[in-house]
């Protein structure tokens, strides 16, 4: 069986999360999300994994720090784009736009794992985001609650960081009822224009 590999985005973006959701306990988690792993990319499948662990027993604040990694996840990964490609973007018909910022939040989950997938879809005022092999949602025992609002989070902001207003949350998790994770984006109903789309973009 291929084992997962994970990029470089989620390290740093849950290291950032950490230290404004958790700053008391920034320096625990540096054990595993150190500055050097951070710097060159090598931070694997394990620490992540532990990190993740410790994560779940701080009980609130593991949804704080997974959302506002996705956040920042989808900001990121909106600059990183060229100016030229933002602006295509941002000058699209609003359903088009809606499309070209699921494909960066599909691609998103690529980055996280190299066995993740996505799929997306767009029907009446929302949008759905299905993940296979969620990263986050690999765990040994049955959880209560879902562990995937990273996924919600970022593509809701990547659909706002395009002038899209969005709101994003797990409607099912593979850590609570052992299939794939869905998401749910409600997208809202104002009429955004390209202009307001370029702002927020660039």
């Amino acid at each position: 069986m291929t084992e997962a590999r994970v990029g470089r985005l989620v390290p740093a973006c849950l290291h950032q999360a950490i230290q404004d959701a958790l700053p008391l306990r920034l320096d625990f988690y540096e054990h595993w999300l150190n500055s050097e792993g951070l710097h060159d990319g090598s931070i694997g499948l394990a620490p992540l994994t532990a990190v993740l662990g410790f994560l779940r027993t701080e009980g609130d604040a593991y949804n704080h720090v997974v959302e506002r990694a996705g956040t920042l996840a989808a900001e990121w990964t909106v600059a990183s784009m060229s100016p030229f490609q933002r602006r295509v973007v941002a000058a699209l018909p609003r359903p088009l736009r809606v499309r070209a910022a699921l494909r960066q939040a599909c691609d998103i989950v690529r980055q996280v794992s190299s066995l993740s997938q996505a799929k997306r879809r767009v029907r009446r005022g929302h949008a759905y985001l299905e993940v296979q092999s969620s990263f986050f949602c690999s765990v040994r025992e049955k959880q209560r609650a879902p562990l995937c609002n990273f996924y919600a989070a970022a593509a809701a902001e990547t659909l706002r960081a395009f002038g899209v207003s969005a709101n994003g949350r797990a409607e099912r998790c593979r850590a609570v009822e052992g299939t794939t994770c869905s998401m749910t984006i409600d997208i809202g109903d104002r009429a955004d224009g390209p202009a307001s789309a370029e702002r927020a973009a660039s």
